[in-house]
């Protein structure tokens, strides 16, 4: 699942490649708001672990990995 992360006064956002299901990735953001924790901690597909502070987060979206285009034809 493709996990793109906004975070405040950032210019750029986050992309995670997870490989959780969406609804899991769901209840970890919403836990990690709910609770009050101020962590959200997301692993990708490498292993490698992303945290973001809960009190910086602008919007979480997630879904399929979006397919590259190459080429310069009109589909």
């Amino acid at each position: 699942m493709e996990v793109k992360i906004g975070v405040q006064h950032a210019a750029r956002e986050l992309v995670v490649e997870s490989p959780q299901e969406a609804d899991d990735i769901a209840k970890a953001v919403a836990a990690a708001l709910g609770k009050g924790e101020g962590l959200l901690s997301l692993t990708d597909e490498s292993g490698r672990t992303v945290i973001v502070p809960t009190d910086k987060l602008a919007y979480v979206e997630i879904g399929p990995p979006e397919t590259r285009r190459v080429g310069f034809g009109a589909m």
